[in-house]
């Protein structure tokens, strides 16, 4: 038997090398398979796509993504080129010459990987053959009226089938890596797996489907993971065949893992299997930084919102907007799954607690969560119209001030301010206000909703009386639709309204990682999630006070819903009461913390995990070192030396601060001093430098 080779990194400019140089990169293949490559249905296109620069970086032309063709997607988003690998070209043209239409490209994505898509529709005259060669080898079947599974079946099918003519053109090497995501992928690699392909795979679940489900019925599932008759609760919900395609790709791959560790914890009750390894998910950082412009852009796109808010108040603007704060939740509109219920029960409390304490401070909050809409509230639009209409008088009435003063100044003369306004500009303005008297609230929703009546959202509104009364000093928004910098209303896009508000706010009940906290904290903005998402569970490893770097974690496991709400409210007053200043530090700390989701770091845990695929799969050609998983010890933020802005040491006895206070935190805090020290803490990824002559790295020795 050959020598196996050792598997561990080294970095060459930054990047993963492998370090056996009898070994290249060049001798492997990696083809990353899902339902979301080029086809964004949710969080996983986020993953692949802010991967694929990193990934294509270590990988070259050997890296490949594998998903499903629909036009409209390729349309804009894919450029078609032939294949350079000629295996891949012949593997392609076989399948073509038997009625399957496949498309190659590069995805017009940072990093432009490779991408080889499967039109379904073309092959799915073959779906019955192909349910029947699933059952004959895994006894799973799949209902003819669940067009989800069928697709799986279709595009698992074509997946496998591929892989089959590509590894079989090879003997020895280059060996194959295959990572599917989920189990709309999960096919290919039952398939593959039974058909004795020599393909290393890799499985990901980036959240359990049993999981969702029984959380999206307010079942207490944390504390009764081991309670649950599994087969019972997934046949009740009628997706007992998805469970099984989920289960059997879990139990058939060479390596499984998944994106957080509470999600760890679910997949060994839910799918019977413990992950091997963890992947957490990142960012490409690039995207989102701004350097230390961030303040500034906070500043400009906060402007761009108090607009909105002018026009969507008018004739209740009595509250001060450089002293009102926005906060917002976004996301998919799982109601308890997202924890919108807790934050509308946490919002009642924080309005009750700032009118008691009758602070001059407002809070707007924005719900960005899609739903089935008519069209814009006439209301809300009119709102924007009178907000224009006023902004025109005023500049109407200005150039006109303006020239008759300097007319008076180029003659010597001091004008008299009671004569420079005339009859007709005071009568113009007289009609601008009255155009902002209104008879009604100001609505609490932009759109017209089609089931009103039973929305979630409006019915817990209704409830607690959050109907932006004037007396309320807490303000509702229901946006139920993506934001657009076209939109005639708020023209902002996602990433523009997040850098323009104080704090985003995602409670959830069931989050696997948790993209949306994880987006505002590298653009700089304070957020709230909770230990039951993956997010809030890897910053409690790696930070070490981190409501004092802007992230609060609520805690929802072993705490009472109600308990758990009281502590929401606590955070939000907590944030409330902090001046301006404090806001500031804050938001210097939540940027910081930007490197921590940083693919370059967290790239490291897919390669051990490609690293563990392929010794189990090609042991006589590859060797694992026995050694732990990449290791995190040196990456964590201690607490900041000076006071941190967080509610835990800010609370007054009022809510009022004095200046004596703000002064002695002044002196207290350096930024250049504190940023130094945090980036003491931050070791770069992978710098490992060059190893002494004859001396081996294990695995698992990276250099944080």
């Amino acid at each position: 038997m050959p020598l196996a080779r050792s598997l561990s990194m080294t970095s060459l400019n930054g990047l993963p090398q492998w370090e056996d140089e009898d070994l290249p990169v060049e001798d492997l293949l990696l083809f990353e398979i899902s339902w979301e490559v080029t086809n964004k249905v949710g969080g996983i296109y986020t993953v692949i796509q802010t991967k694929a620069k990193t990934t294509a970086d270590e990988w070259g032309e050997n890296y490949f993504l594998i998903g499903p063709y629909f036009e409209q997607n390729v349309k804009t988003q894919v450029e078609f080129c032939e294949p350079p690998n000629p295996a891949v070209k012949k593997a392609m043209d076989t399948m073509k010459s038997q009625g399957c239409q496949a498309f190659f490209g590069r995805w017009l994505i940072e990093g432009s990987p490779y991408v080889l898509l499967f039109d379904i529709g073309s092959a799915a005259w073959n779906l019955d053959k192909w349910k029947g060669e699933f059952w004959e080898v895994s006894n799973i079947g799949i209902p003819f009226h669940d067009r989800e599974a069928n697709d799986a079946v279709i595009f698992g099918s074509l997946t496998a089938w591929f892989l089959k003519e590509l590894s079989c053109q090879f003997d020895d090497k280059p060996s194959i890596i295959a990572h599917f995501h989920e189990w709309q992928a999960g096919v290919g690699l039952i398939l593959s797996r039974s058909q004795k392909l020599p393909v290393a795979t890799i499985f990901t679940t980036h959240a359990t489907l049993l999981g969702r489900y029984l959380c999206a019925a307010s079942i207490d599932f944390y504390n009764n993971l081991d309670q649950f008759d599994i087969d019972k609760e997934a046949g009740e919900r009628q997706i007992y065949h998805r469970y099984c395609m989920e289960r059997a790709s879990v139990h058939c791959a060479h390596v499984f893992t998944t994106v957080s560790q509470i999600t760890a914890t679910e997949a060994e009750h839910m799918l019977k299997k413990s992950p091997d390894v963890v992947t957490p998910n990142g960012l490409n950082i690039k995207k989102f930084s701004a350097m230390h412009e961030f303040q500034n852009l906070h500043s400009m796109y906060k402007a761009r919102i108090q607009e909105f808010i002018r026009g969507h108040f008018y004739g209740h603007l009595d509250f001060n907007l450089d002293k009102t704060l926005f906060f917002f939740i976004a996301g998919r509109y799982e109601f308890s799954n997202k924890g919108a219920d807790m934050f509308l029960e946490a919002l009642s409390r924080l309005n009750f607690l700032l009118r008691v304490h009758k602070t001059d401070v407002t809070v707007i909050v924005f719900f960005i969560m899609p739903a089935k809409t008519n069209n814009f509230n006439v209301e809300t639009l009119k709102g924007q119209a009178v907000r224009k209409q006023l902004w025109d008088t005023a500049q109407s009435v200005k150039e006109k001030f303006g020239r008759k003063l300097y007319n008076a100044l180029l003659k010597g003369e001091i004008p008299d301010l009671n004569k420079i306004l005339d009859r007709d500009d005071i009568t113009i303005m007289k009609r601008a206000i009255f155009s902002t008297q209104r008879h009604s609230l100001p609505p609490v929703t932009t759109h017209n909703m089609i089931d009103d009546s039973n929305d979630p959202i409006l019915n817990t509104i209704r409830r607690i009386g959050l109907f932006n009364n004037r007396t309320d000093r807490v303000k509702v928004i229901l946006h139920p639709e993506f934001l657009s910098s076209t939109s005639p209303l708020l023209p902002l896009d996602y990433e523009e309204f997040v850098r323009g508000c104080h704090l985003g706010v995602f409670p959830s009940y069931y989050e696997p990682w948790g993209y949306t906290p994880a987006e505002c904290t590298v653009m700089g903005i304070p957020s709230v999630t909770t230990n039951l998402s993956g997010f809030g569970c890897f910053m409690q490893e790696h930070v070490a006070d981190p409501a004092a770097y802007g992230i609060y974690i609520v805690d929802r496991r072993f705490r009472s819903p109600d308990e758990s709400c009281n502590q929401l409210t606590q955070f939000l007053y907590g944030f409330c009461q902090q001046n301006r200043r404090q806001r500031i530090i804050q938001r210097n700390r939540t940027e910081r913390l930007s490197d921590l989701l940083d693919w370059r770091y967290l790239g490291r845990y897919y390669m051990h995990a490609r690293h563990l695929a392929l010794s189990r799969t090609f042991p006589d050609k590859f060797e694992m070192e026995p050694s732990a998983p990449p290791k995190t010890e040196g990456f964590r933020f201690p607490r900041p030396s000076s006071v941190p802005p967080s509610p835990s040491a800010s609370q007054h006895s009022s809510p009022h601060q004095s200046e004596a206070e703000d002064e002695d935190e002044d002196e207290r805090y350096d930024e250049d001093e504190e940023a130094e020290r945090d980036r003491q803490n931050i070791k770069s990824p992978f710098a490992l430098g060059a190893l002494p002559q004859g001396k081996k790295k294990q695995h698992g020795e990276y250099r944080n």
